[in-house]
């Protein structure tokens, strides 16, 4: 179980630092960059604070000068992942516009398979982050709907992003236990099928399901 962040202080309250020890010789960015290279190769079951230190090549009370416990790491790693994210202006298109974000986060997980197990926790929002959401609020500018609607659209846009990001395994062929004589009506609909254009999933997903939800919150807000 995470720790709660209304049981522990958002490490983006606290200075970079304590006042007490020497003159520091790292940063927090050194100990996230450190600490995600850990993730990458090995998952976020790997990253500790002790892990992290042998990495830059010291001990671990020597991290605590700077976060105070793992759940602070993971909320640098999260908010620096996400400055990798770079959204492009709005044009307009708001659900073009997002599913290009949802693209870009795609790319971001995949990169970092360890990024939604990380999202899955109570973390604490980063700079980094609110700027992500300030961007998709500002692409979101033209639907006319409540806010709050709109900031559980990209909640569930990153949720799509997910699952999506999650399914990279191998699948079995469909067709494998099939045949004509046993599954006369499935050889027939995937033959009916067979011109059509390419599907993309990925998009399909993230297109309907903000469509469906932000139309709804548009014709809820505009009853009464």
């Amino acid at each position: 179980m995470s720790v709660s962040t209304a049981n522990r202080t958002s490490v983006w309250t606290r200075p970079e630092r304590g006042a007490r020890g020497p003159v520091p010789s790292l940063g927090r960015a050194d100990i996230t960059a450190a600490a995600i290279r850990i993730a990458d190769a090995g998952g976020l079951a790997a990253v500790s604070m002790r892990a992290v230190a042998v990495a830059l090549g010291t001990a671990a009370p020597s991290l605590y000068r700077y976060v105070e416990s793992r759940e602070d790491l993971l909320d640098l790693m999260v908010d620096a992942a996400v400055a990798e994210l770079s959204p492009a202006e709005p044009t307009g298109a708001w659900l073009d516009d997002l599913v290009a974000v949802a693209r870009l986060q795609l790319g971001n997980m995949r990169d970092h398979p360890w990024l939604p197990d990380a999202l899955q926790r109570d973390l604490s929002y980063g700079p980094h982050t609110m700027d992500f959401f300030d961007r998709c609020l500002w692409m979101l500018e033209p639907v006319d709907c409540p806010t709050t609607s709109k900031l559980e659209a990209v909640g569930l846009m990153t949720g799509i992003v997910t699952l999506f990001a999650r399914a990279t395994a191998p699948q079995q062929p469909f067709m494998v236990a099939a045949t004509p004589e046993q599954h006369p009506h499935l050889f027939a609909a995937l033959a009916k099928a067979g011109d059509a254009a390419p599907r993309d999933p990925f998009a399909q997903a993230v297109r309907s399901v903000l469509t469906g939800l932000l139309t709804a919150a548009s014709d809820s807000d505009g009853v009464g």
